[in-house]
């Protein structure tokens, strides 16, 4: 994983210098707006002008994306899969530091105990919580650098703007595809049992078989998601909700037993 490139850095500190505000710097130089006061509040630890915030177990909390830390890179690409589908990054006024948060159902209590662990293994020194809302709970995690690790953040909704991988993120998802199916699939999709009918020896039957479906409303995750499927060799086609593809379908039978070998039904 490559750092954010020094220079950048170097160009931060000076136009803060000169008085231009931190949002004015992230969009200016393009960097997320997280990430520019992390690096002000670290040329300011360097200088001696305020003192780092320990971690409660005595540890600092360094940036995986800005210094390298080392993460749990697979238990990342599930969380991407959540973060993409029904998470939402968002920092109240009130709060010192962003929270990831994303929203499960109550009829899958597995999955947000699977969310809950990829948070916990992503960021194993900060604070993970559930909120109760009706008829799910909104799984959170707080951290000051979850603007570096999930730089598809952005005003509005995510089919609203573009979402493309950095450089970086692709090459954790190629390296773990089944983890970023899975969660995209944990998050926008669903496993189903169609049936349809057939004549035999001047009979109707009807025959069940499974199929995945994947609905999401941005053309890029949706792009994402059939790259990923090619990449393991998931056969999908499109199906249509009137002239609008939104709907990823995976139903011939040698694919959806990959699917359910490696990612199965929501539980």
């Amino acid at each position: 994983m490559q750092a954010h490139d020094p220079s950048k850095r170097a160009q931060v500190i000076e136009l803060r210098r000169d008085g231009m505000s931190n949002r004015r710097i992230a969009e200016r130089l393009q960097v997320p707006y997280g990430t520019v006061g992390y690096w002000l509040h670290r040329e300011r630890v360097r200088q001696g002008l305020v003192t780092p915030h320990p971690g409660r177990d005595g540890r600092q909390r360094a940036c995986p994306r800005c210094e390298g830390r080392s993460f749990d890179k697979q238990a990342y690409a599930y969380l991407l899969g959540l973060y993409l589908g029904d998470g939402h990054i968002i920092q109240y006024s009130a709060h010192r530091v962003p929270s990831l948060m994303v929203a499960c159902g109550d009829a899958w209590p597995g999955l947000m105990a699977e969310c809950e662990k990829a948070m916990r293994r992503v960021f194993p020194h900060n604070s993970v919580c559930r909120v109760r809302r009706t008829g799910c709970h909104n799984v959170k995690v707080y951290s000051q650098h979850l603007w570096c690790l999930f730089p598809q953040h952005g005003s509005g909704r995510k089919h609203e703007r573009p979402i493309v991988l950095a450089r970086w993120q692709q090459e954790i998802v190629d390296a773990h595809p089944w983890e970023l199916l899975r969660g995209l699939v944990h998050s926008d999709g669903c496993r189903i049992t169609n049936w349809t009918t057939r004549m035999v020896a001047g009979q109707r039957k009807r025959y069940e078989y499974p199929r995945y479906f994947f609905t999401n409303v941005s053309e890029d995750i949706r792009a994402l998601y059939c790259r990923t499927l090619d990449q393991v060799g998931v056969e999908w086609k499109v199906t249509r909700r009137g002239t609008v593809p939104y709907n990823i379908s995976v139903a011939r039978r040698p694919s959806v037993a990959l699917m359910d070998a490696r990612i199965g039904p929501k539980y």
